[in-house]
């Protein structure tokens, strides 16, 4: 499968987890890694470059530190200046139909502050909405993410088994959200058949 990395992260140099996945995913061959930050430092976009890229990709996967709960401003300019009118959406726009998109980020906080009331008050999904509805507006199969919690405290070896999970998730076929929990809420209902039987 044809992958497409965009890695959305400011200072790539100072990272100590979005460099690692960066250098992991360009050792690979069906996968073509973009640092919007190197590329374009001033934020003007090649755009004709960018969505030629994206033609012919099949998987999408914008990869991105989390930053005050969205994804940093140069990879939501990036959407802004990319998906454009007659490519994305709209009349002839359907150039990303039926591509797979898949978020890979990186979260500063643990996992059990994204809840209600929790310390972040929502879960990480209720935050990532407006990715979600990017990808049914221009009709692209959004597909399970790749989160990575606490990476802001976590070890060195931490660091590398997350690339060698985020790895093993990026090159896997992927079912989309909603199956992944249905399969959930069905094996929630089998465990309390048990349980009562």
């Amino acid at each position: 499968m044809k992958t497409l990395v965009i890695v959305a992260h400011p200072d790539l140099k100072q990272s100590r987890v979005n460099l690692h996945w960066k250098q992991a995913l360009e050792q690979r061959t069906d996968f073509k890694v973009k640092n919007l930050a190197e590329l374009y430092p001033d934020y003007q976009f090649d755009v004709a470059r960018e969505q030629a890229d994206l033609i012919e990709c099949e998987r999408l996967i914008l990869q991105f530190p989390l930053f005050w709960y969205s994804s940093p401003a140069i990879l939501k300019k990036w959407i802004d200046d990319v998906f454009t009118p007659g490519f994305a959406y709209a009349r002839g726009g359907d150039k990303l139909m039926g591509k797979e998109l898949m978020l890979s980020i990186s979260v500063g906080a643990p996992e059990d502050g994204y809840r209600a009331f929790g310390f972040n008050n929502f879960t990480l999904d209720e935050l990532l909405r407006p990715f979600q509805q990017t990808a049914n507006y221009v009709k692209a199969r959004l597909v399970a993410p790749f989160i990575f919690y606490q990476s802001v405290f976590a070890s060195q070896e931490e660091i590398e088994q997350s690339v060698e999970a985020m790895l093993a998730h990026v090159t896997n076929e992927c079912e989309p959200p909603s199956i992944v929990y249905e399969k959930l809420l069905l094996a929630a209902e089998e465990m309390q058949v048990a349980l009562i039987s």
